[in-house]
This record gives C-alpha cells, structure tokens and sequence, in this order.
C-alpha cells in the first residue's frame, strides 16, 4: 500500500492555511506518497469513520491563495481515552501535519507522546497558526496569518478614525487576542490610536473594567487638552482572560464557556461592553463624550492572505518536508527571516501540565517602549491643572499611577 500523510486544521481560520495546505500537499504528492486531509480536526482523527477527502495536485494548486480552509476545522480536544492508532495504521501513514495554535499544538503533543509509548513509528509535524501572535516562536518570528489578519484590521481601523474625526465622537475599538494583545498592539500602533489597552500592561497591577475604563477617559481629556474632541481606543480582548471571575461577573455579562474553559468570547461584543461601562462612568464624573463599539473579529480571518503571508506559508509548508526527511517529529516547523527553517520541539516550550506556554507582548522591548511612552496620548502630573476644567480629580486618570507604572 502506498504510504500516506494526513493533514488536519484545528482552532479558528487564519489567513494562509490553505496556503500551508497546498505546499505540504503538493510537495508530497511530488514525493509520491498519499495525501489525506481531515474534516473537522482532531475529531475525524480518532473517528471510526473520519471524513477526509484525498488531495489531488490540481485541488492543492486552486486552493493556494484562497482564504479561510479547504479542510473544515474544529476546537475539538480529544481525551486521553480516545486515543487510538486506527487511521495511522489502516493507511500507513507516515507523517501527522498539524495545523494550529496553542491549544492544537498541545494536543500534538500529547499526540506525539501517545505515539512513541505505542512504539508507533509516525512522525508529527506542527504549523503554528493563529492571528494573535501568541505562539513562542523564535523572537522576531511571527505565527501565521498574524500579518494578513493586522493588515485588514488596519484597513478598517483606519476608517473607523476617518469616521471619529469625521463626526467629533470617540470609537472604543475591541480586537482578538485570547491571552495576547499582539493584534491590538499591532493595529492600534499603525493606525497611531491615543490609546491601547493590552493585558500586557497590566503587569504590575490586576485588570479590572474600571482601569480599562479610566484608561480610555485619561486618553479623551489629554485630547481635549490638544484641542481634539475625537479619537478611537483599541482594546484587546485578551484582558478577560487575566480578570478574576468575580470581576467578569459583576460586569453584568453572563459568558458561556469552550471545551478548553475559555470564554466563548465571540458570543458577545467585547467592544459594547467596554463602551457601555465607559459611558456609565462618563455620565457619572458628567463628562459629555459620545462613544461607539466596534469589533475586530471574524471579519479579520478568512481574508486572502497577503504576499507575506502567501511566501511565509509557503516556506513553513516546505519546511515541513525538509524536518520531515530529517527524521525530525514532535515539533513545530519554524522559519526565520532569512527562511531558514528549524524546528521548536513542543516539549521545549510546554508548561508542567503540557499546555504550550503563549508568547505575550513583550513590555521591556523597544517597540512597546517607543509606543506606550511617546505615541499614546494620557494624562501626566503636567496635565493636572488644564485637567481640573473636566475632571474633579485628574489624579484619578494619570495613565502611569492606573497601572503603577
């Protein structure tokens, strides 16, 4: 029998999966062995009877510039006890291609772990996928579809400001980002946002609604100061996931939860939530603002992937081939700027419990220095007397002392 490799796609879509889908394809199809894609993720894996189509060289070529995924994805997280050697077996397969971010990868691991217990000789390779950011790649490696989803995130946020000064109003602007507020960051510093609220700043003080909201309100009076009575905040929505439970529940949000325990944030607006709170304390310290939401989203992961992204998933799809023939198995396939490629072994960068630990903002380097120091707009002791005409205590929204900075 001819021997085969599977590819499956887990988590949500990025933009460039089907491009890393159509370089494994058609580089293994040129290698002669078998192609088999999964539906539905880790789901179809351990299934009794998976759904999986068999590539052609023809559908991995039309598929490769297209976004969103050929192959149906899923946030499906098989137990333990549902492992099985089944598919790997019935068609001799030789190679695991596992498409995904954190929690995909973890399950790869755990995967790649069950394998080499059962003396099963099949290889696992892993593509980190995921507009947040959030993988610990190698420094100045993005994951991608990162740069594709920014890109088009940056098109809209761009008219969202174009609206704001159009209309002397304020936008709170919320951006995706489980844990990380790598896509919030990014948006919010090319559009040149007055302010942008990330969980990462919240390092040396707890995230609470009521910081993010004096954050935004520091950012509105230094505005007015300048002589500017609009403006737009982008705010991550990562911040939810470093608040207590009881800080998320006096909210007033009732949050239904995924299989991993996360908040199933995308069945509520974020940005309505930031700007309803921020407009309750507007009324309440009598500060006349107008203020919208706006969400970042979906709209941002199934949009073609950009040149990037097309060349970035490219060499990622190659690179599997190259740890492939190298023996290489329980890893992530990585790429650096000079498209060298390496791996990242999973049990290199899992956490005691063999979750794969994410990479958050990093605060001490240059780039979040030169922005959160001199391209944000806030409240500083300078400002307290030409703030005393709007605020009854502008002490309250120096943005340094909110986070003890």
């Amino acid at each position: 029998m001819q021997s085969s490799i599977v590819i499956l796609a887990g988590g949500g879509p990025a933009p460039g999966i089907n491009t890393v889908i159509s370089t494994v394809a058609k580089v293994f199809l040129k290698s002669g062995y078998k192609v088999i894609g999964l539906h539905g993720g880790y789901k179809s894996l351990f299934a009794e009877n998976p759904e999986m189509i068999n590539f052609t060289f023809e559908f991995a070529d039309d598929i490769q510039k297209q976004g969103g995924s050929a192959l149906r994805m899923s946030r499906y997280k098989p137990k333990d006890a549902e492992f099985n050697t089944r598919i790997f077996t019935k068609y001799q397969v030789k190679l695991l291609v596992t498409i995904g971010g954190d929690d995909t990868a973890s399950t790869a691991n755990r995967i790649s772990k069950f394998l080499a217990e059962n003396n099963v000789k099949i290889q696992n390779i892993h593509v980190p996928k995921t507009i947040d950011n959030d993988l610990p790649l190698p420094e100045g490696s993005p994951t991608f579809g990162y740069y594709s989803a920014k890109d088009e995130g940056v098109r809209i946020a761009q008219t969202i400001y174009e609206d704001a000064r159009t209309s002397g109003n304020w936008f709170v602007v919320s951006a995706m980002g489980r844990e990380a507020g790598h896509l919030a960051f990014g948006i919010g510093a090319a559009c040149h946002y007055p302010m942008i609220i990330i969980p990462e700043m919240f390092n040396k003080v707890p995230v609470t609604f009521d910081r993010i909201t004096r954050l935004i309100i520091s950012a509105m009076v230094k505005r007015k100061l300048l002589g500017i009575p609009y403006g737009v905040a982008i705010v991550s929505e990562g911040v939810f996931h470093f608040m207590t439970n009881q800080e998320i529940e006096n909210s007033g949000v009732n949050f239904t939860y995924d299989d991993h325990g996360h908040p199933e944030l995308g069945n509520v607006s974020k940005a309505h939530i930031y700007n309803i709170l921020l407009q309750h304390k507007l009324k309440e310290i009598k500060l006349n603002i107008k203020s919208r939401p706006v969400e970042l989203g979906y709209e941002l992961r199934c949009v073609r992937p950009t040149a990037f992204d097309l060349m970035y998933c490219g060499l990622l799809g190659y690179g599997v081939k190259e740890l492939f023939d190298r023996g290489i198995t329980g890893a992530m396939v990585t790429s650096n700027p000079a498209g060298e490629t390496a791996p990242l072994y999973l049990k290199d960068v899992e956490d005691e419990h063999g979750k794969v630990k994410p990479r958050l903002v990093n605060m001490a380097g240059e780039k979040a220095e030169m922005v959160f120091n001199n391209g944000l707009q806030y409240l500083t002791e300078e400002d307290y007397a030409d703030a005393g005409e709007y605020l009854d205590n502008p002490e309250e929204y120096d943005f340094k002392k909110i986070l003890n900075w």
